[in-house]
């Protein structure tokens, strides 16, 4: 999870390893409220508190004056998107290391960003804890407040406009 949400631009300032042990001491501290949170799921209770712990790092790293990362810019001059769009974007292209596959590789990955950034912010919740973050169908359910049918549902109709949506991206085919 810590390394699909962190935001691109900390990822050379924080290890996943350092985010986990700040969670886990957050846990710690707020142990006794697990039963008064109401979740059922002590892993979805836990994935909140780093949740949590996340969105606190990102506030404190990208919320600075000194150091700013708003101002580094990555080596082909673009800004960093969305942290969840973008590690979908990169997951689903998958890891082209030849030189001569670069510059389409770079051409599909705004195709499939700007089909990512084109979903509901729900659809692609959805699909980041089923697909990306392994979450269960139960899991899910729990992390968005809604029935497991209703998860199913959503995770179901999620994938099939990205499908949609991709289909209509030249040159990404199914197989890639």
């Amino acid at each position: 999870m810590v390394n699909f949400r962190i935001d691109r631009r900390l990822r050379s300032r924080l290890w996943p390893d350092d985010v986990l042990q700040d969670a886990y001491m957050n846990a710690q501290k707020r142990i006794h409220r697990f039963a008064e949170d109401g979740f059922a799921s002590p892993f979805v209770w836990l994935r909140m508190i780093v949740h949590q712990t996340l969105i606190d790092l990102h506030r404190q790293h990208l919320g600075t004056q000194k150091r700013d990362v708003e101002r580094e810019v990555s080596l082909d001059g673009r800004r960093f998107t969305q942290t969840t769009s973008a590690s979908m974007m990169f997951g689903l292209m998958g890891d082209w290391t030849t030189p001569s596959q670069a510059a389409i590789r770079q051409e599909r990955l705004g195709m499939v960003e700007r089909a990512i950034a084109g979903l509901a912010p729900l659809d692609r919740e959805v699909l980041a804890l089923r697909h990306f973050e392994e979450l269960t169908n139960a899991e899910v359910a729990e992390e968005l407040g809604v029935s497991g049918k209703a998860a199913s549902i959503r995770y179901v109709r999620a994938l099939r406009r990205l499908k949609d949506v991709l289909s209509q991206c030249p040159g990404i085919s199914e197989h890639e």
